[in-house]
């Protein structure tokens, strides 16, 4: 419960339908399996008390009044355990019959929410038994208690922010106007599903399709609980499909045609940062809704999800392949445009031999090719510096000779000897001022290169650069196009990977691999034994690290300790825990005292759901304190 994560099961127990009395006693046994694994809300299926297909000896008093005898009993048993229980039964009011499903807490029932769409097409004909729920609670008296009936409930916990819970019931998800757009709209940040959907060819696919849209459209968590095992087979087959979705990713679901629970941990405190993000969530609907109040035991949960190590990078080959593909597309097609509209037919680009000005090579090219525009319009320029090694150099020459592009090579160092005794800085002290003022003199080759030959100059650095200011500032840092902008160090390289398997020249593939086999280096400082001395990495710590702390800090809205406790997990066994510590101060340190670099970023198409651009997703002041930050942080230790 602590950072928000709350532990939810899907429960399908394995009934016999019209006997409540054994229904109920399986329903206790799953509430222990499932309190047992620290389930804090608990979703059985829909009508499970009895059974979805009694037909019409749901008309049978008997049947209905052992079902509410059950449903007390079942409530007795959660008294003292802590979890929020919900579960299905077919309830009269007034003379008529309902499907409802009963919420329970600590030996109380908190409510009844009826099934609001009574289905009676097809296989289905609810409606000769069921009337449709009202909307508006009213009163309703059980068990010596009065609570409250009706779809607009919302159960709100006292004890964990954020934590509010509706309620639909099988059908209600299938409808155009379903309950759960007024429950999110109220506030809820779960909604429970008490289902008894039959299996038919291909309807698993289009009952996940539907889960995760509607939790991506109402950012919210979806517990989806299915009837299962145990259903009548008379006319229909129930396969216990149970899902488990936040926000359009379905954590976690069942294999069809058994009788299991599935656990995951929905973070309300993840979705509750995407609602206030997204200025469109909604209006807050009309109609009157009652919400009950409940508490839980704030403890630490114990994850049953997985985090990557790589959030930028998707797991599956197949699916980072396609997106790879789509990234060039977005970059290229992004230049493309700044063409157009300039009417230019020169690009003048720094190579280092390096990943990020490869993949921006790459990208121009894709950019001219599509064009039509004569790939010798591309002026590659080799700047070799104080820093600069053999293999480096080699890898950018070759590299521009294979993809066809214009080769040129100028020395920097001369001019940056100069440029020291101008300024009187001692060439033999290897300070800051050593190494920047080789990296603008760079910027200042390319930039007048560009005014000379009447073309822009291409930006190679990347997204993770730009978030720890690892850039020059009016060096690097400046460009005319910064085709990588939107794309993080991790990623670059999956990038670069992809060109190379799918070039179909075997030459290009070559160098592409060399340069992947390179460390990551600026270069600035002197080799040694003509191997590069400085890494980028041992300075400014793991690449994989830093990506994986901006996207949970940005995308995830994460605090430090959180980003610390998931990051601790994604990368069990590759770092210890002090050395991913040590670099998330850095990164916090860095992130905020590098924000003047990113106010006046040049412009470079956004790719992901993480960008840093001052025009777009990051209006951050650039003298924002980052104490909060740090102090909790250093907690940490």
């Amino acid at each position: 419960m602590k950072q928000g994560f709350v532990k939810v099961a899907a429960a399908t127990p394995r009934i016999k339908v019209a006997d409540p009395v054994y229904n109920g006693g399986v329903i206790c046994e799953k509430l222990e399996e499932a309190w047992g694994k620290g389930a804090k809300v608990i979703v059985f299926p829909e009508l499970c008390i009895t059974g979805y297909t009694c037909g019409d000896l749901f008309l049978q008093g008997l049947l209905l009044e052992e079902a509410s005898r059950q449903l007390l009993r079942i409530a007795e048993h959660t008294r003292g355990k802590d979890a929020l229980v919900m579960v299905g039964l077919p309830m009269e009011r007034d003379g008529r019959l309902y499907n409802v499903g009963a919420v329970l807490w600590n030996g109380e029932i908190l409510g009844l929410v009826p099934k609001a769409n009574i289905p009676s097409y097809a296989e289905f004909y609810e409606g000769r038994h069921f009337t449709a729920g009202n909307t508006a609670p009213v009163p309703f008296s059980i068990g010596g208690k009065t609570v409250p009936f009706g779809t607009n409930i919302l159960f709100d916990c006292e004890t964990v922010r954020g934590l509010t819970i509706g309620c639909e019931i099988c059908e209600d998800l299938w409808v155009a106007d379903a309950p759960a757009v007024n429950h999110a709209l109220k506030g809820a940040t779960i909604v429970a599903n008490l289902s008894a959907s039959n299996e038919t060819v291909g309807k698993d696919e289009y009952r996940e399709l539907l889960v995760k849209s509607v939790s991506a459209r109402l950012i919210c968590g979806y517990v989806y609980t299915s009837a299962g095992e145990g259903e009548s087979t008379q006319d229909l087959v129930f396969g216990g499909h149970n899902l488990i979705a936040e926000n359009g990713v379905i954590l976690a679901q069942i294999k069809k045609f058994t009788c299991e629970t599935i656990y995951s941990d929905i973070d309300v405190q993840k979705l509750l940062l995407e609602r206030r993000r997204m200025g469109t969530f909604g209006k807050e609907p009309e109609g009157a809704y009652v919400k009950v109040p409940f508490r839980l035991e704030v403890a630490e949960t114990v994850l049953e999800r997985s985090f990557g190590s790589m959030p930028f990078v998707p797991g599956d080959e197949e699916t980072r392949r396609r997106r790879c593909e789509e990234i060039l597309s977005i970059q290229s097609y992004g230049l493309k445009k700044r063409y157009d509209h300039t009417g230019l037919t020169t690009a003048v680009l720094g190579i280092s031999g390096g990943l990020d000005s490869t993949l921006a090579l790459l990208v121009t090219v894709r950019t001219f090719d599509m064009l039509g525009l004569d790939r010798k319009g591309i002026v590659t320029v080799t700047m070799p510096g104080f820093g600069t090694t053999d293999r480096t150099y080699e890898n950018a020459c070759q590299l521009a000779r294979t993809l066809g592009a214009a080769l040129e090579e100028v020395d920097i160092r001369q001019a940056v000897e100069v440029h020291f005794r101008d300024i009187g800085q001692d060439a033999d002290n290897h300070d800051v001022t050593y190494e920047n003022a080789q990296a603008r003199e760079r910027t200042q080759v390319l930039m007048d290169i560009a005014n000379h030959r009447n073309g822009l100059v291409i930006g190679t650095g990347d997204m993770s650069e730009l978030a720890l200011g690892w850039a020059t500032y009016n060096g690097d840092h400046m460009s005319m196009y910064g085709v990588n902008a939107g794309v993080p160090k991790t990623l670059v390289r999956h990038l670069v990977q992809y060109y190379a398997d799918t070039c179909n020249d075997s030459a290009l593939a070559d160098v592409l691999a060399d340069v992947l086999d390179t460390p990551v280096s600026p270069e600035l400082l002197p080799p040694v034994d003509g191997v590069i001395s400085q890494r980028t990495e041992d300075l400014v710590g793991p690449y994989e690290l830093h990506d994986f702390f901006l996207y949970y800090m940005l995308r995830c809205g994460y605090p430090p300790a959180k980003v610390y406790r998931v990051a601790k997990l994604a990368f069990q066994g590759q770092y210890e825990d002090g050395t991913i510590l040590k670099w998330l101060k850095a990164f916090y340190r860095r992130f905020f005292a590098q924000q003047f670099k990113r106010s006046c970023l040049p412009d470079g198409p956004k790719v992901g759901s993480v960008a840093l651009s001052p025009r777009g997703d990051l209006r951050m002041p650039s003298d924002a304190s980052a104490r909060l930050w740090l102090d909790q942080a250093e907690e940490l230790a």
